[in-house]
C-alpha cells in the first residue's frame, strides 16, 4: 500500500508500541517515582525499540487502567511532555493513541509532530468502559481545523474488550466504514493487548476492502508473525517485546532483533 511504503521505507511495516507507565491522574501511578521514572522507562524502551530496527513507533498510555472514553487533560499534557523530551531521540516515523478518546489522541498528534493515530473513531460497541460511542465526523474535522490533515488515521474496527452493538457482520463493517469514514488504515485486534487477531477475520477484512491497508493490531508474535503478515498489510506489535513477553515488562532488546530478522525473512520470501 503507497502510503505505508512511503512513511515506513519498507512494505508489511512493523509498527512497536512504546507503552508508557501509568501517568499523573492513573491510580496506578508511582507519586513518589514521579514523572522522571516515567521518562526514564519511555526512554530505555524506545533506544530498545529502535535499536531492534522496527519501523514505527507508537506512544500509549497502556497503563492508565481502567481506561476512560474521555480522557483527564493531564493525560495527553503528560503525554505531550514525554513525547517532546523524547523527540530529538525519535529516528522512526511515530504515531500516538490516547487510551480511549480520540480527540484527545488528535490533539496530541498535532502537538507532538505524530505522523500518525490509532483509535476507535466510529461505531457503538458495549464494552468493560461502559456504553462507548463515537463520532468519527466530529473527530476528523476537528483533526483538520488543528490542521492535522495529514496525519494518517488507523481506525480499529475490532475494539478490544467490546462488541459491536447490533448483529453487522465484520465484512459488512468494512465496507462502510471505508466509504463512510475513508481511514487510512483498518485495524483487526484480539480480546485484550496481547490477544492474538483471529487470521480468519482479518482474511475476510482483507477481502472486503482490498484497496485499503488493514493491520492486525494485537497478540503479533514469533509464532504467527508469517501467518499474520501473509494477509495483513502491517502489524502493530507491543507484549512480545516485553521481556519474558509480559504486558507490564520493559522492552526486551534481543526479543526486538530476533522479531525483525524473522520479519525481514518473511518479506523476502514475499517479494
Amino acid at each position: 500500500m503507497s502510503w505505508l511504503k512511503e512513511l515506513f521505507g519498507t512494505h508489511k511495516p512493523i509498527i512497536a508500541m512504546c507503552h508508557l507507565i501509568a501517568l499523573p491522574g492513573d491510580p496506578a501511578y508511582d507519586s513518589q517515582k514521579g514523572m522522571d521514572y516515567v521518562m526514564e522507562r519511555a526512554a530505555a524502551d524506545l533506544k530498545a525499540l529502535q535499536d531492534g530496527g522496527v519501523d514505527g513507533v507508537m506512544f500509549s498510555n497502556e497503563a492508565s487502567i481502567p481506561y476512560l472514553t474521555q480522557t483527564e487533560r493531564i493525560t495527553a499534557v503528560a503525554m505531550a511532555r514525554i513525547i517532546g523530551e523524547l523527540r530529538s531521540q525519535i529516528r522512526i516515523p511515530f504515531g500516538v493513541n490516547v487510551l480511549w478518546d480520540a480527540e484527545a489522541s488528535v490533539d496530541l498528534a498535532v502537538a507532538t509532530g505524530a505522523k500518525f493515530i490509532r483509535e476507535i473513531f466510529s461505531g457503538v460497541y458495549g464494552s468493560d468502559f461502559g456504553l462507548w460511542n463515537t463520532n468519527a465526523g466530529a473527530t476528523v474535522r476537528h483533526l483538520h481545523r488543528l490542521g492535522g490533515k495529514d496525519i494518517k488515521l488507523l481506525f480499529n474496527i475490532v475494539p478490544e474488550a467490546a462488541a459491536y452493538l447490533g448483529s453487522r457482520d465484520i465484512a459488512d463493517i468494512a465496507r462502510s466504514t471505508v466509504f463512510n469514514c475513508q481511514p487510512d488504515a483498518l485495524l483487526v485486534s484480539g480480546l485484550t493487548a496481547g490477544v492474538e487477531a483471529s487470521a480468519t477475520v482479518l482474511q475476510r477484512v482483507k477481502e472486503a476492502v482490498p484497496h485499503t491497508p488493514v493491520l492486525a493490531n494485537t497478540g503479533v508474535r514469533l509464532e504467527n508473525i508469517e501467518e499474520q503478515l501473509r494477509i495483513a498489510d502491517g502489524a502493530i506489535v507491543g507484549t512480545t517485546f516485553k521481556r519474558e513477553g509480559y504486558i507490564w515488562n520493559e522492552v526486551d532488546g534481543e526479543r526486538v532483533r530476533t522479531f525483525m530478522n524473522k520479519v525481514h525473512q518473511i518479506r523476502n520470501s514475499l517479494s
